[in-house]
């Protein structure tokens, strides 16, 4: 169907013609085939096009008509006219499919009926949704939180900022009564622990600041040249980074600095500008990787480029005789080897430097406690730096809490695409459509299944599926020898489908290989799963993800989050996000210890975050965690409402909770004018102009801001 703003369909005419045609009613456009209808305003996303599209109506007359951006649900360009084609629905358990980013987390309250949630004042209660209410002259809108036996909790918009989503793991946690003193014992005790985990994170900082480092040089003529060698410009993040990275090389303070940096993001650039930069000082570089296949290709990567400016590059993996690795071992005594690259055969007590300067960690999520327990006594005041593309809870939160210095990596490289992430049950026409659609552009695909025991059975059930394909099988089990060979018959084509577990998951970078599928993926943990797609996508080709469960039925509730955080977070540059809704999946337990993890699990992971930030702030402030408190939690509105003020957002204007409430936080959140016109100028973008009682609680909050 063709809809112009010339000719166009009544408004009740569109809505049942866009029926007929298959779409589904929702309450925000994310996907193919959706329709979503908020007064006047219609938004579609049909099947012929890469953008949804708006159409706002005056009467039965097209006012105004664009496309919009899934992300932020904002117009991008106006059109006159566009065509609909008929939605594709089979009846069967519908696909998953992203290519653009998906709605930002803040345009739809995390909060669903039924969630824990905790008020800082009052404790935890469940969600039973938002309510509009008089009580007394003040009418407005209200979240209804429901405690122990027939306590009830109305707390006003103006004071949602107070509301915390609960994470504590797995557990279920203990709902409060609302009068018997519980929680204000629970929080003492938390405050309490809180500060002495302050204390510990400050002396950590305070030790590290008190070490004298080596103190680099400003680059060489080398430096420069060597950086020109790259073939290609960074991106601004990259240049961000590598400017505090060296500015910490420079300083007399030992560097710890973390790089958050999604999959081929451009971190290993920064590790070899970092190393150059220490031999160039005549110092020893250590780089240490979580599995041989990584260790092989950075010693590569590093022996092209160091080999002109004289600087040996040495590899300790299983992959090397033994005789080869002694010989390495010696070198790096004597100083004959600068670079050495390896996995954990570098932490062995029978590898020493004569100089070490710079210790990296890739992949640090790969690494156990033991092992970084062993990175730490290698030398106190070597500068380290660590690169993750999903860093572990314990690596991320210490460095929020001030604990090392952070850098974050979101900007994709020129011309990387998002990969089209599909999310799905298993079924063999999926599979079999996938390769073959892989296979006829002449690429290559990466089987993921990680279970050894019946991998050959899986390999066999594949070639049934597609008896013409090359089909391959590796794993972490196999004999390095005959692991080096296959693998080195794929990079070069020799194989079609690599039948391969999670040793994958690092470090493999094969330009023609551009489809993965994940089998079994609720076996998987939500940083490997975004890890391991990021495996494809790496050149300017589309790449493409499928990631596969068993059966709806059959997934746990952590399973299903994980699958779900999946769809939310496909888009490019979400490794951080990923990280930190990991976390609350897993939980914190073995961040934080036995003890502080029980006070986490008490109080929520957001409470218990937003406390300690609070902390360590003010330990930072006072010159020590012994003069640390955390401020109590008040009833203190960030704005205030005259009870005799009509002032809320009334539903017939935006209908869904979910939306309402989330706007309702984000005004909360403004501390400035021009946040909250940017959020006026939304609102009257995706729901039609304002009426007159939202005017009124925006311009009463316009005028308490700066």
């Amino acid at each position: 169907m063709i809809i112009s703003i010339q000719s166009p369909p009544t408004h009740q005419d569109l809505i049942k013609q866009l029926s007929d045609l298959g779409y589904v009613r929702v309450n925000m456009v994310l996907e193919i085939g959706d329709i979503a209808v908020r007064g006047d305003i219609i938004d579609v996303f049909s099947t012929n096009h890469s953008h949804p599209v708006r159409i706002e109506y005056f009467g039965d007359e097209i006012e105004r008509m664009g496309t919009f951006d899934i992300s932020t649900q904002r117009l991008l360009n106006p059109i006159e006219s566009t065509t609909i084609h008929k939605a594709k629905r089979d009846g069967k358990t519908p696909q998953f499919i992203f290519d653009n980013t998906p709605a930002d987390a803040k345009l739809i309250t995390d909060f669903k009926q039924g969630d824990y949630v905790v008020h800082e004042d009052y404790g935890i209660g469940r969600y039973e949704g938002l309510m509009h209410l008089t009580f007394g002259e003040k009418e407005g809108d209200y979240v209804y939180l429901k405690y122990k036996e027939q306590d009830k909790l109305y707390v006003p918009i103006e004071q949602v900022h107070l509301l915390h989503k609960y994470s504590g793991g797995s557990l279920t946690p203990k709902i409060n009564h609302l009068h018997d003193g519980s929680w204000n014992r629970i929080k003492t005790a938390a405050r309490r622990a809180l500060k002495e985990l302050a204390e510990a994170i400050y002396n950590t900082i305070k030790l590290r600041q008190e070490e004298d480092g080596f103190s680099f040089m400003e680059d060489s003529e080398n430096q420069i040249n060597f950086e020109e060698d790259c073939g290609f410009k960074l991106t601004e993040d990259q240049e961000t980074a590598i400017v505090a990275i060296k500015a910490d090389m420079e300083s007399k303070k030992p560097m710890d600095r973390l790089i958050c940096g999604d999959v081929g993001f451009g971190k290993t650039e920064l590790i070899m500008r970092s190393a150059f930069k220490a031999c160039e000082n005549l110092k020893q570089v250590a780089v240490l990787v979580p599995t041989t296949i990584l260790a092989e290709q950075h010693a590569k990567t590093f022996e092209a480029r160091f080999a002109k400016y004289g600087f040996k590059v040495g590899c300790l993996s299983r992959l090397r005789p033994e005789k080869e690795q002694r010989q390495v071992i010696a070198d790096l005594a004597s100083h004959k080897i600068d670079v050495i690259i390896g996995t954990h055969s570098i932490l062995q007590k029978r590898v020493k430097f004569k100089d070490l300067g710079l210790l990296v960690v890739d992949e640090e999520q790969r690494f156990g406690v033991t092992h970084k327990e062993r990175i730490k006594s290698m030398k106190v005041n070597v500068d380290i730096l660590t690169t993750s593309a999903t860093p572990i809870p314990r690596t991320l939160y210490m460095a929020l809490t001030g604990a090392r210095d952070f850098s974050i990596l979101q900007t994709a490289p020129p011309g990387r695409k998002p990969i089209r992430t599909t999310v799905a049950a298993y079924s063999k026409p999926h599979v079999k459509n996938a390769i073959q659609a892989e296979l006829k552009r002449k690429g290559q695909v990466y089987y993921l299944y990680n279970r050894v025991e019946t991998i050959q059975d899986k390999a066999a059930q594949l070639q049934k599926i597609v008896p013409k394909a090359r089909i391959a099988i590796v794993h972490g089990q196999m004999n390095a020898k005959k692991m080096e060979t296959i693998m080195a018959d794929f990079y070069m084509g020799k194989t079609d489908i690599l039948v391969c577990t999670t040793i994958i998951e690092n470090g493999l970078d094969i330009s023609n290989v551009n489809t993965i599928i994940i089998d079994r993926a609720e076996h998987l943990g939500l940083s490997q799963i975004h890890q391991i797609r990021g495996r494809v996508g790496r050149t300017d080709r589309q790449g493409f993800a499928h990631v596969l469960y068993s059966t709806e039925e059959g997934l746990s509730e952590n399973s299903k989050k994980r699958l779900r955080a999946i769809k939310e977070y496909v888009a490019l540059g979400s490794g951080y996000n990923l990280a930190m809704k990991d976390l609350e999946i897993r939980g914190a337990g073995t961040l934080l210890g036995e003890k502080q993890s029980g006070h986490m699990t008490a109080i929520g992971f957001e409470l218990y975050c937003k406390l300690l930030e609070q902390t360590v702030t003010t330990a930072k402030v006072k010159g020590g965690a012994g003069s640390a408190s955390v401020p109590e939690g008040s009833m203190r509105a960030s704005y205030q409402l005259k009870p005799s003020i009509k002032a809320y957002i009334p539903s017939d204007y935006v209908e869904n909770p979910s939306e309402r409430l989330a706007i309702y936080r984000r005004i909360n959140e403004c501390r400035f004018q021009v946040q909250l016109d940017d959020i006026i100028y939304e609102m009257n973008d995706r729901y039609g102009d304002a009426p007159k009682i939202v005017t009124v609680l925006l311009n009463t909050i316009r005028k308490q801001l700066n």
